[in-house]
């Protein structure tokens, strides 16, 4: 199931590299973590998104909020998920016999990590 885990990130790191530009705005995503169920019905993607400030992404939402960017890309990385799946499978078609459904999710734990770094200091 490793295996297939890196697999997955590996290949989910390029496609979201190489469409940054034409689909994703021109932000930077990374894949920090993919967990896959031991039937392969699905991968769960963890991701983490940087969103640059003049990026075009239009908030309806949570103008307060910091996080709202990060949100709205991965709502667009969410609408995207069936064209993510049909490039993963053309690269994988010769390697997994299954390709899984695919759900993201917003990777925080950096922002964790600074949250608590900052309580501990206090």
């Amino acid at each position: 199931m490793e295996k297939i885990n890196r697999l997955i990130q590996k290949d989910l790191s390029e496609i979201l590299r190489e469409k940054s530009r034409e689909e994703f705005l021109s932000c930077l995503i990374s894949v920090t973590k993919v967990s896959v169920t031991s039937d392969l019905s699905l991968a769960r993607v963890y991701i983490s998104v940087f969103v640059p400030v003049n990026c075009p992404i239009e908030i309806t939402q949570g103008k307060d909020n910091p996080l709202s960017k990060e949100l709205a890309l991965l709502q667009i990385v969410k609408e995207k998920k069936d064209f993510i799946r049909m490039i993963l499978a053309q690269k994988e078609r010769h390697q997994l016999r299954i390709i899984p459904d695919i759900v993201f999710f917003l990777d925080d734990t950096l922002d964790y990590a600074a949250r608590i770094d900052e309580l501990l200091k206090k």
